[in-house]
């Protein structure tokens, strides 16, 4: 469990290559929905959108995933559709019910829009595409927009990372946390990290000394924890292990330290950075599961859209795939 008792915030991720897992898809969405306390209401406008952006994926994508997670604090769950098909030449026309290039309905995205409390799209030519879908009874008030993408190993069931976001009154807390392995002694590791790393200490480096003392007795793991001051226009960092983190304004990227170990194993070496942030800034932080050879430059308009759909794309193209992997991207909403 992470702080204040919440359920850990990992995904779950349907692949799509045939007509057979839509049903897959929309079964997935149900039962999350279930286990959140969603009403029939609810579930049935989900199942309705997951039907709808799995057959989409498969009929114009060419393949690709569905990946769900819950949302918190708000009560509700979120899609993300992703594929690498050749994109939607006309989104304005694409939404307008009738309208198919694959000789369907043309039913799917307004459909889609029409059912989810928030939806948000991007796509380009040859890139394929990729949407964003929230069913909720009751939006976050959270000043911040976050996105998030936590997979566990494609052989595993339980994922060995783990992150967390905390709200505050000035800006937020993001923490990530993998545990060394897989499965699920990976991921005892990683929720202790976290545990200890959101006690609500007053800095980064109070942080990590008290997750490293809450992982001692677990395989241990890497993490990384970034406070953001809005007010103050920056944000402090201190990472022990292979946890990413970099801060980007459009095309421009900035990457922060993390010093090399693992917490709980031994007592690491513990160095907190300062960096200065705008209020626009998109913090990102992600696991060693992601690539790190990869440039935004190549993603038109991406670093504008909602942080959810560059966490999918980036997932969606850079994810190693023989690993646990965390994307986690936060910007502030726009006023």
């Amino acid at each position: 469990m992470t702080h204040g008792g919440r359920p850990p915030l990992s995904s779950e991720s349907v692949p799509l290559s045939d007509e057979s897992q839509i049903g897959e898809a929309r079964r997935a969405v149900a039962a999350l929905g279930r286990r959140l306390g969603l009403g029939e209401t609810e579930i049935g406008q989900a199942s309705i959108v997951a039907t709808e952006a799995a057959a989409n994926v498969l009929r114009h994508g060419g393949g690709g995933e569905l990946v769900l997670r819950s949302l918190e604090p708000a009560r509700g769950l979120e899609l993300l559709a992703l594929d690498r098909g050749p994109g939607i030449a006309d989104v304005a026309r694409a939404f307008e019910d009738g309208y198919s290039t694959a000789g369907s309905s043309g039913t799917g995205l307004g459909a889609m829009r029409r059912l989810s409390s928030a939806f948000e799209l991007w796509t380009a030519p040859g890139q394929g595409t990729a949407v964003l879908m929230r069913i909720a009874d009751a939006q976050s008030t959270s000043t911040q927009a976050v996105g998030a993408v936590c997979v566990p190993h494609p052989k595993e069931q339980e994922c060995g990372d783990a992150w967390d976001f905390d709200a505050r009154p000035s800006g937020y807390r993001v923490v990530i946390a993998d545990g060394l392995g897989h499965g699920p002694l990976a991921r005892e590791a990683a929720l202790r990290v976290v545990e200890g790393a959101t006690r609500g200490v007053e800095s980064p480096t109070r942080a990590l000394e008290e997750a490293a003392r809450t992982a001692m007795g677990s395989r241990g793991a890497a993490v990384a924890v970034a406070d953001v001051d809005l007010a103050a226009g920056q944000v402090r960092y201190a990472g022990i292990g292979n946890i990413s983190g970099m801060l980007v304004d459009g095309a421009r990227t900035r990457s922060m330290v993390s010093m090399s170990g693992t917490v709980g194993q031994g007592v690491p070496r513990i160095r907190e950075f300062t960096y200065p942030m705008e209020a626009q800034t998109l913090l990102l932080m992600y696991s060693d599961g992601l690539a790190t050879h990869w440039s935004l430059e190549g993603y038109a308009g991406l670093g504008a859209r909602h942080p959810a759909l560059l966490a999918g794309v980036l997932y969606r193209d850079h994810s190693r795939r023989r690993d646990d992997v965390t994307v986690v991207a936060v910007r502030r909403k726009a006023p």
